[in-house]
């Protein structure tokens, strides 16, 4: 009889930790929308407004080596109630700047509290849930961005009603708070124990994470190490260097976000040159993405335990460019807001995936991947949001969004590649 597939227990801890994900997807789909409004209010160039991006790369660079200290430090829960709170202070900051350097500022905060918060969150279920990671990762994202979904529709209606992009934005202070509190009370556990006490013996880590998390909380009854499409077969016996799989997926981690990041600052001015538009309305068309995505998510998760994730990683870069076609060649808001609901089908599935399967394929170093694929992921920030503005600038939005499908093939080469590393090394 053939091994039952891994199966996603969602108990107390498990949602609970869906909560910082809410945070961060709010913050994002709310406010990179906002930022060609943000440039007409500060009268500042497109390439210029794109910097925020870059203070968010700068917040993440910050970030990455900040985690596992921090979670070594001051244990998991603690790390991630005290970057909540920190995020709360960055986006205060960034409501209440009266011109860019205060805004940029503020955004950097924001981003070393956001990206410590998911960071320490994602390698905590990845502990927790054990073979079905690459599941509660997806769902977890899915979540994240579901409640993000009303982000770009909450700003899109205040700019509609006169009172600006701020009070859609200024939600994230709710949610951080909230998240705050409940992550605070969930259940001690190994992949998440109490807040950090004197002495070290409250929560054993190593350099590499947490040393007492190394069996999963939740272990599906008939979890085989010989299917394919589980967190343990994806990856080799430890290694003490990570292998050609996990470069592939840390490759592909870095073209996730340079896509989800230049596209939603830019998808608005594009749908403003293009179809003519109103400001609140080509804002709002933005959430079209986000419903692609959190729809998507939702989808992909329960299907990466009966479908190597590396195929659908790569199925998923493929859909993307399908998706950028369409808005690409729109001329109609009602058309491009097709576009980007069928681009975030293929975006959705491409952060969480691509982060399990760095995490699978580095066995016992959850939290230096986690590290790593922050700080590529930073850079990414930092470079494709701006360079998009830049190009924007200097040939107009139209044809910087070219950007889009190149890096997406790139996504899909490295995710392919990845795949058949990761069979090598099951082999071996």
């Amino acid at each position: 009889m053939p091994p039952a597939r891994p199966r996603l227990v969602r108990d107390r801890l498990t949602v609970g930790l869906y909560a910082p994900f809410t945070v961060w997807g709010w913050l994002l789909y709310s406010f990179n929308p906002s930022v060609p409004l943000l440039a007409d209010e500060l009268d500042i160039t497109a390439a210029q407004a794109g910097l925020h991006g870059t203070a968010m790369a700068v917040g993440g660079l910050l970030a990455a080596p900040l985690t596992p200290r921090a979670v070594r430090g001051l244990g998991r829960r603690g790390t991630i109630v005290a970057a909540t709170l920190l995020v709360t202070v960055g986006v205060t900051g960034l409501l209440l700047g009266p011109a860019l350097p205060w805004t940029l500022s503020a955004m950097v905060l924001a981003a070393v509290g956001g990206n410590v918060m998911i960071a320490a969150t994602q390698v905590g279920l990845a502990e927790h849930t054990g073979p079905a990671a690459s599941a509660a990762i997806t769902e977890a994202n899915g979540v994240g961005s579901s409640v993000g979904l009303v982000g770009p529709l909450a700003v899109g209606a205040a700019v509609t009603a006169g009172w600006g992009w701020r009070p859609g934005v200024a939600v994230t202070i709710l949610l951080a708070l909230a998240a705050a509190t409940l992550v605070a009370r969930l259940p001690v556990s190994g992949s998440l124990p109490g807040l950090r006490r004197r002495g070290r013996a409250a929560d054993a880590v190593g350099p590499d994470g947490p040393t007492t998390a190394a069996v999963p909380d939740v272990v599906p009854e008939g979890t085989a190490p010989g299917d394919g499409a589980t967190l343990p077969a994806v990856v080799p016996p430890p290694r003490r260097r990570p292998g050609g799989a996990a470069t592939l997926f840390l490759v592909a981690v870095v073209a996730a976000i340079a896509l989800e990041n230049a596209t939603t600052y830019w998808a608005t001015d594009l749908v403003l040159t293009q179809t003519g538009a109103g400001a609140g309305i080509a804002t709002a068309t933005t959430a079209g993405l986000v419903a692609g995505m959190s729809a998507m998510r939702f989808v992909v998760g329960p299907l990466s335990l009966r479908i190597h994730p590396a195929h659908l990683l790569a199925a998923s870069f493929g859909i993307a460019i399908v998706g950028w076609a369409v808005l690409w060649t729109a001329t109609d808001p009602v058309v491009a807001l097709v576009g980007l609901v069928v681009a975030g089908f293929g975006y959705g599935a491409h952060y969480p995936l691509s982060i399990s399967l760095l995490l699978a394929a580095s066995p016992g170093r959850g939290d230096r991947a986690q590290s790593h694929a922050t700080l590529a992921g930073a850079v990414a920030i930092g470079i494709a949001p701006f360079l998009l503005g830049a190009l924007a600038d200097a040939f107009g939005t139209h044809a910087a969004f070219l950007l889009v499908p190149v890096v997406a093939v790139g996504g899909a080469v490295v995710a392919v590649l990845g795949g058949r590393a990761v069979r090598r090394q099951v082999a071996a």
